[in-house]
């Protein structure tokens, strides 16, 4: 098909309008596609279209799929997992960089961090602890950990949780490289920031194993406006240094043709200052610890490769500790210790040519250990020792029914059974038409149910004076997506999607409690644009726009707080015979400020839009060793990024990177 008749049917389709568009995918003649849904666990084989030559390749599901590899990531310079979230479309991330602050928000598709589900090879990582600034922090996770990051909606909640208003996050780690490889990275910047990076991996035999360390410390003392949080005498900003230390590994191994057992996982340890209040100045700290580990076995059944079964054990420890003095007159801290067990078993059935079923239990359970202390007379009668737990266990089916050459559809639901909110149903569908060869239509429905945390319904914040309440019930509603997958030409192609979400009983602080304080309706567009302009050369541009309007309470008709309405990024990279060289743009149209507002302010002020250039590039000084540079905010403009957190002017990264 000519390019001019492709823009013609891009248009007509256009035309009808998103709220009629429904999924599908593309077909380009080089392509082989294979037809299921994307399941984060899976390995790459199963998951993406195997193409021949440079041509451009889209995921054939119901809703859309984004990876970033690791490719992409040393190229734009990304330090953590927040980073390189925020190259993906349906991401509004304002906790990244200098000044990253954990209150300052994290969404997808309007919903935060524990209303999408975060996987490390497919198991879960997230916590929903919601006090004590305990969340699942991406800014704790090292790149060098990460072979890619695959983001996914619709019916991956069916497989993998109920709670995915927004979606799914599965961060795949690297499992060795075919030889044996050291590789060493140092790395120095403006405000005392230093990275130190050690890693080992390769294959011997049927073993593929990968070991590593990295280290990261920050003072984050720059200048910052008057009226920014945590603003000293000095005009600097005051208690945001940060220090991460993380140990990661895995190993995995053949047992047989037949047979693959792995085992992986992270310790991290950070400490570092809060800055969101910063009136007057916030002094607290926040201590982290988390470990992570998993052991996993794929099995192939009967003598074909049509039934696989997967079965993983897990366990997760989130340790969160937020101390302080009060006005320097009292003394504060709260401890959440939280920790689960996780089991899930998994069967994947290629029944005929034109039918795939996955099914399967997961089963979690949670411990929370709460502590509560503060020396202030008018709250200490709230101190205390919670010791609570919670069970989960569901049945999951997903079945994919490729009714004919051009159209497919999926429809699963999930049976959960929890210790505390009895047992609930959530159902999903999705389908996709190719339309020809170069447009496919998709859409996607999935119910929804997330439960309010431990921490919620039984701990007392001492931080923040925030009291639990126990008669919490779920929030729950549906999320959907429409949209269209387009090649433009054999290296362009674009992923166009409407997305929404209708969410009730929507946990929140009313009156310095824990409540279920109203209703939240979502709806927003994404876009994402990819252009291999030659082997050397690529680009991409997204954009999402999101409206997260509060349909119910003192703040009716508001967009949520902190999350912008528009976010946009665009990237232009160059890479061959070990140089790089790579600029990327930012755009976010500014947030609601929310809460603590300057006198004369209220809360319907929003922070100003900003727009952002990033420069990242490789310097090869012989074949094993390499010059890196970053330079950030080449415009040297100071801006706003949510809240009274400041991003500062130009600043520097320069290191060495070598490889054995």
């Amino acid at each position: 098909m000519k390019l001019p008749s492709i823009l013609h049917r891009i248009g007509l389709s256009a035309a009808i309008g998103l709220g009629m568009i429904a999924p599908a995918l593309a077909n380009s003649k080089d392509l082989k596609i294979v037809q299921n849904q994307p399941e984060p666990n899976n390995e790459t084989e199963e998951q993406e279209i195997v193409v021949t030559g440079e041509n451009t390749t889209l995921p054939p599901t119901s809703s859309p799929v984004y990876i970033i590899k690791q490719e992409e990531i040393n190229q734009q310079g990304s330090r953590s997992v927040s980073e390189v979230l925020r190259s993906l479309p349906g991401f509004a991330i304002n906790n990244f960089g200098f000044g990253a602050d954990i209150h300052t928000g994290t969404y997808y598709r309007g919903g935060d961090l524990n209303q999408s589900v975060f996987l490390l090879n497919g198991r879960p990582i997230g916590t929903n602890i919601n006090t004590y600034h305990g969340n699942t922090d991406l800014n704790s996770i090292p790149t060098e950990l990460i072979e890619k990051v695959e983001l996914s909606s619709g019916t991956s909640s069916i497989l993998y949780g109920s709670e995915a208003f927004g979606g799914v996050v599965n961060i795949i780690t690297k499992k060795g490289s075919e030889i044996p490889t050291f590789k060493a990275a140092i790395q120095y910047g403006s405000f005392n920031q230093s990275n130190y990076r050690l890693t080992y991996g390769g294959t011997e035999k049927n073993v593929k194993f990968n070991l590593g360390y990295e280290q990261s410390r920050s003072d984050n003392r720059y200048r910052v406006p008057v009226g920014a949080a945590n603003r000293d005498s000095e005009g600097l900003l005051f208690n945001g240094d940060t220090a991460v230390s993380n140990y990661f590994g895995g190993v995995e191994v053949d047992l047989d043709p037949r047979n693959t057992l792995s085992l992986d996982g992270y310790k991290v340890a950070s400490r570092r200052g809060l800055i969101y209040f910063g009136f007057p100045l916030q002094r607290d700290r926040l201590d982290h610890e988390k470990f992570n580990i998993g052991l996993g076995w794929k099995a192939l059944l009967g003598e074909g490769e049509d039934s696989t079964l997967r079965t993983t054990v897990a366990y997760n420890q989130d340790y969160f500790n937020t101390y302080g003095p009060t006005q320097n007159i009292y003394y504060r801290t709260g401890t959440l210790n939280s920790q689960a067990i996780a089991a899930r078993v998994e069967h994947q059935w290629q029944t005929n040519p034109a039918n795939k079923l996955t099914w399967g239990v997961d089963f979690q359970s949670n411990y929370l250990n709460g502590t509560v202390f503060n020396t202030a007379p008018s709250v200490a009668a709230l101190n205390e020792t919670e010791n609570r737990n919670r069970t989960n266990t569901a049945l999951f089916a997903l079945n994919t029914w490729k009714i004919s050459e051009t159209v497919q559809a999926e429809i699963g639901a999930r049976q959960n059974f929890n210790s505390e909110f009895s047992s609930y149903f959530t159902p999903g569908v999705g389908a996709r038409w190719d339309a020809d060869r170069a447009i496919a239509l998709r859409a996607s429905w999935v119910g929804v149910q997330r439960n309010p945390g431990i921490d919620q319904r039984y701990v007392y914040d001492t931080v923040h004076n925030w009291l639990p309440n126990a008669n919490l019930i779920p929030e729950t509603g549906s999320s959907w997506t429409a949209g269209a997958d387009v090649i433009f030409a054999e290296n362009v192609s674009g992923q166009f999607t409407y997305f929404g979400s209708s969410l009730s009983n929507r946990l929140g602080i009313q009156s310095g409690k824990w409540n279920n304080i109203g209703l939240v309706n979502t709806n927003g567009l994404e876009a994402a644009l990819k252009w291999q302009l030659a082997p050397e050369w690529t680009t991409f541009l997204n954009y999402t726009y999101t409206n997260a309007r509060i349909e119910t309470g003192t703040e009716q008709g508001l967009q949520l707080g902190l999350l912008p309405f528009s976010v946009a990024k665009i990237g232009f990279g160059y890479s061959a015979e070990g140089w790089q060289a790579n600029l990327f743009a930012s755009y976010s149209s500014g947030a609601r400020r929310s809460i603590f507002n300057n006198p004369g302010e209220t809360i319907r002020d929003f922070s100003p839009g900003y727009f952002n250039l990033d420069f990242s590039g490789r310097v090869p000084l012989d074949k094993n060793l390499g010059l890196t540079v970053y330079l950030e905010n080449l415009a040297d403009v100071t801006y706003e990024k949510a809240n009274r957190i400041y991003q500062p002017g130009l600043t520097i990264r320069v290191g060495l990177e070598a490889s054995f």
